[in-house]
């Protein structure tokens, strides 16, 4: 599914009226029926109701009068709330507003702070006459909004988002909450707190980053009309990791009849030191539990008696020059190690003392096989970026918003403003050319990025899983994937799926306080069921 920022969509837009002939008056209609049939589907016929319409200066309002004119239609009466002037409105907006007026339904101009107050009394009259609400339709601004709301509107949107009022009442958002930034998620001084968003021709990206979840609601998205045609020319960089997806990067990797444990590849794992001995115990055992053929632990030689009572289908290598830690002297047996391996995990619980740190950079500049980076291992790489150099191999980086805060050298607040630039921009660093790199910025709407590719949202997930070890569940996953023989892009995306997949089974069946071991042992379930 593709997620085109606010920009590309005004060109898909304007293909379709200029290059196609469709006028924009249709899309607009499209749009507003469109709405109010997901309404009716969602909450009900709307016959014998009231709306809210609350109607901002540009298209988005001229969608709202669509949409109040199609309830009327259905015995619902609309009662407009105007922001602006309503004789401000142009274009297609404006003809919509001289229908409204024709067919005389009431209207009301709000554009004081003072005049949003009376927003309660208007309520309360309507209710007064025996009449219940049938929803709130927001259509004050749309996707091309990017200053902060102030002043009145902001006003408004306070007073629509308090419990007191407007929270009883559905809220509906006429293609994306007003106050959300359409391209990362981020909150613009104010912002609707919608209960659906009906999103015209496209989900945007940033309905399902950072705050778009939330904020959002319910998202469906409505077929307006605009002509597949008009996509195949458009670089849309950004796609939604959806279900549909992952059952064909699962079909590629089908077991037959005749595979055998070594079919399913062999990974190794450099994890673990004291007191973060369970960080290597779920990687592993993320990987066992998602189809990997065989996976193999290198191991602190102290800790070894640990990971053998807890890992029975796994296999331990010790390294006698560690104690606690694995350090630069095991390096000759863990190269050795990696022979006939078909992907590495390297980080989860392993720790940052300097001999580590030596012992990861010399692996990251030479180890040709793909190697999954996690938790200390990307805290070394960012310690140590002017060292890094274009790596041999393929690299998948898996940082939470702090991690990626350290590689960046940036604030956790700026990564989460605009998460699709933070992880290409990581990529770009790790990467220097070789184009052999990809970026998981993990958190709400996880995005993974592959060096010249495009970027992937994932659709999964919730916030259980914010909780420990869920990421070196992930690693797990990840290099289990590769070993089964998706490619390093492919293999991230998918492994994102299916590890927030298996957060939301669990959310489901058992709600929030799940772990991160009932994460691991949910995964085949997971897989089977979107394999078949």
């Amino acid at each position: 599914m593709k997620l085109p920022f606010a920009r590309e969509m005004r060109e898909l837009d304007r293909r379709a009226i200029e290059e196609y002939g469709i006028p924009g008056m249709l899309l607009m209609e499209n749009a507003g029926l469109g709405t109010v049939l997901m309404m009716e589907k969602e909450l009900g016929l709307a016959a014998n109701h009231f709306a809210l319409i609350l109607v901002g200066p540009g298209n988005n309002g001229g969608d709202a009068l669509v949409i109040g004119r199609h309830l009327h239609q259905r015995g619902c009466e609309p009662i407009f709330i105007f922001l602006v002037p309503p004789e401000k409105l142009q274009g297609d907006a404006a003809t919509n507003l001289h229908i409204v007026q024709k067919l005389a339904l009431p209207l009301h101009v709000l554009d004081s702070e003072k005049g949003v107050h009376i927003l309660p009394t208007l309520y309360q009259q309507q209710i007064s006459r025996g009449k219940p609400c049938y929803a709130i339709i927001d259509g004050l601004f749309g996707t091309g909004l990017t200053r902060g709301i102030s002043g009145h509107m902001a006003e408004l949107i306070q007073l629509v988002n308090e419990e007191t009022f407007g929270a009883s009442i559905p809220r509906i958002a006429v293609d994306i909450p007003s106050g959300l930034h359409a391209d990362s998620g981020r909150i613009q001084g104010a912002c609707i707190s919608a209960d659906h968003t009906a999103a015209y021709g496209c989900a945007k990206p940033g309905q399902l980053l950072h705050h778009g979840p939330e904020f959002c609601g319910r998202l469906h998205v409505i077929d307006i009309g605009i002509p597949p045609a008009a996509f195949e020319t458009l670089q849309v960089q950004q796609q939604a990791v959806t279900e549909q997806t992952i059952a064909l990067s699962l079909a590629r990797i089908q077991r037959k009849t005749t595979s055998h444990k070594g079919s399913h590849g062999h990974l190794l794992v450099l994890a673990g030191s004291i007191g973060k001995t369970g960080a290597a115990i779920l990687s592993v055992k993320g990987a066992l539990r998602s189809g990997c053929g065989l996976v193999s632990l290198c191991c602190p030689q102290d800790l070894n008696a640990i990971f053998e009572s807890q890992l029975v289908e796994a296999m331990t290598i010790p390294l006698p020059a560690s104690r606690s830690t694995i350090i630069m002297e095991d390096l000759s047996i863990i190269e050795e190690q990696l022979q006939g391996k078909k992907a590495m995990v390297i980080g989860p619980g392993l720790g940052i003392a300097e001999a580590t740190a030596q012992l990861v950079l010399h692996l990251y500049r030479t180890v040709e096989s793909p190697m999954v980076i996690d938790a200390d291992a990307l805290n070394i790489l960012a310690q140590h970026r002017d060292q890094l150099k274009a790596p041999p191999g393929s690299r998948i980086f898996t940082p939470h918003p702090g991690e990626m805060a350290r590689i960046l050298g940036i604030s956790g607040a700026k990564i989460q403003d605009d998460r699709i630039e933070a992880a290409q921009s990581a990529c770009l660093l790790f990467d220097q050319g070789a184009g052999l790199c990809t970026v998981i910025l993990k958190g709400a709407g996880t995005v993974i990025v592959s060096t010249g590719g495009e970027a992937w949202v994932n659709t999964s997930g919730n916030p259980g899983m914010a909780t420990g070890g869920m990421g070196d569940v992930l690693s797990g996953i990840i290099g289990a994937l590769i070993c089964q023989g998706l490619c390093p892009p492919e293999a991230a995306r998918t492994a994102v799926y299916l590890h927030g997949r298996a957060g939301d089974m669990l959310e489901k069946t058992i709600g929030t306080g799940y772990t991160a071991t009932e994460l691991a042992y949910t995964l085949p379930q997971i897989i089977k069921d979107l394999s078949n």
